[in-house]
């Protein structure tokens, strides 16, 4: 399984905070919410994740990319911070979303098949109002894996 794991300036506590993975970032809307994301499209990259970070701004997140789709399942080990994580489709339709704890070595899988799996700080899916049915448009940075 993947361990549960963003750098655009935008307003929120973000000026400059950098990817502390080096990672591509690109702005998202999310539910009423705009966001800085991280973009993990490589298998590192995706096995890495948020895992050994303190903190994350509020307004940042991160977005798992994979070649298909496919239930999914995602654990913290390794991970400090709270998460909320949504998994979507390919058409970004948010397929559930879950909140996971610190440290949790259960894994949170997917309701169904999901190519995307997008990370923010826990209760921030709540704060945007995003819930299941909901579609998120990703960003053509986001679309597809580096193989």
């Amino acid at each position: 399984m993947v361990a549960a794991g963003l750098a655009l300036t935008l307003a929120g506590g973000c000026e400059g905070y950098k990817s502390p993975g080096n990672l591509p970032t690109v702005s998202m809307q999310i539910g009423t919410g705009k966001y800085t994301i991280e973009i993990a499209k490589t298998d590192a990259h995706r096995q890495r994740g948020l895992m050994e970070r303190d903190s994350m701004p509020e307004n940042w997140g991160m977005i798992f990319v994979f070649p298909d789709e496919a239930v999914r399942g995602f654990w913290m080990k390794n991970t400090r911070i709270p998460l909320d994580i949504a998994y979507l489709d390919a058409g970004g339709k948010v397929v559930s979303i879950h909140q996971m704890k610190p440290y949790e070595q259960t894994s949170t899988a997917s309701k169904g098949p999901a190519k995307y799996a997008i990370e923010l700080n826990v209760g921030q899916a709540a704060r945007v109002g995003l819930k299941e049915g909901d579609v998120v448009v990703i960003p053509v940075e986001a679309k597809e894996t580096d193989r």
